[in-house]
């Protein structure tokens, strides 16, 4: 008898299910341990049995991933993690997969594969370990380096403009988009649950620490002396405030950002533009993903936007069932063999 894929209930999994047991080899102070704990922290929470979670990578650091995880696992190659997790869900729409990139492997070489896989709306759930640098291959700049970022690769700065993921990700179609940070265990696991319950393309931008090559890139977003002037929280329906005494916030002039204080009498909590992060509208996600583009302005984490549209791999699959039901099911032969031939002469 065929079993349900969300038949967990008498299946009581801890963390310790999820960890695979192999030495985690990365350099001591890497944000990929924080990462790696909090999805096997969350994946007794994901309804879904350990043969039927599939982790897909693509090369680099971030790539080993699916050897430390108790679950089925594919280390691909560079930058077609996207397209080989797209096959794995295609040719068993049961499983729950993941895919486990880096910020060069998924937005360098794999860029084309990563917005197809969005625009389609594969149910996927991509998790980008972002550190704005090649740490595998030992220091080089990548997409999302910031502009003049000096590495063994530019090493009078770079001239490129960086990626912003979370457009990116918006623009191509994904139905979730979050961000969150490794050294914020709860956030991040909030996040990581939320995209295992979304239905659709799920992305993720986490924030990462590389301790080698570019040590500190986030602290500014992480450590205590300087997080809350530094991030806003995203929370749906709650207006957009931060600051480590909560006393600025944001407010929109027409389609401008403006940083409001909260306590120079002329405005108030009121004024703040109030987050919806089930929004029709994907303009106040491109408005939202430009903070970190403006100087001062603070680095939004939580969910952006999320919405519901029918996947490609649910399209797929009835597509086929349909055709089935009318023709029936066809044979090799037929395909090989049939009107449709050629003779070249």
């Amino acid at each position: 008898m065929e079993t349900k894929i969300n038949e967990t209930a008498e299946i009581k999994y801890t963390a310790k299910d999820f960890s695979s047991g192999l030495d985690v080899k990365w350099c001591p102070g890497c944000g990929d341990y924080s990462i790696l704990a909090q999805v096997q922290k969350t994946s007794p929470d994901f309804g879904e049995k350990k043969e039927n979670i599939v982790w897909v990578s693509g090369i680099g650091c971030s790539s080993r991933f699916p050897y430390y995880m108790n679950t089925f696992g594919f280390h691909g190659i560079h930058g077609r993690a996207a397209a080989i997790a797209t096959g794995v869900k295609l040719a068993n729409p049961k499983l729950q997969v993941w895919v486990a990139t880096g910020d060069g492997d998924m937005l360098s070489i794999g860029g084309n594969h990563f917005i197809h896989a969005c625009r389609k709306n594969i149910n996927l759930k991509i998790v980008m370990f972002n550190n704005r640098i090649y740490g595998l291959t030992k220091g080089q700049y990548s997409p999302t380096s910031e502009k003049g970022k000096i590495t063994k690769s530019s090493p009078y700065g770079t001239v490129d403009f960086p990626f912003n993921s979370i457009k990116l990700a918006t623009g191509s179609g994904a139905t979730f988009v979050a961000r969150s940070l490794d050294r914020d265990p709860k956030h991040l696991q909030e996040m990581i649950s939320r995209a295992a319950k979304h239905k659709g393309a799920a992305f993720i931008e986490v924030l990462q620490n590389c301790p080698i090559f570019n040590d500190g890139a986030f602290f500014h977003l992480t450590e205590k002396e300087t997080k809350g002037d530094n991030v806003l929280f995203l929370e749906h329906k709650k207006p957009l405030v931060f600051g480590a005494n909560k006393d600025k916030g944001i407010k929109l002039d027409g389609l401008n950002p403006v940083i409001v204080d909260l306590n120079d009498g002329k405005h108030s909590i009121n004024d703040c533009w109030v987050h919806d992060e089930f929004d029709d509208n994907p303009t106040r996600v491109f408005l939202l993903a430009r903070f970190t583009d403006i100087p001062n302005f603070p680095t939004p984490i939580g969910v952006f936007r999320q919405f519901i549209k029918p996947t490609y791999d649910e399209d797929y699959v009835g597509q086929i069932e349909s055709v089935i039901g009318k023709k029936g099911k066809g044979t090799y032969e037929k395909l090989m063999f049939g009107n449709s031939i050629w003779e070249v002469n």
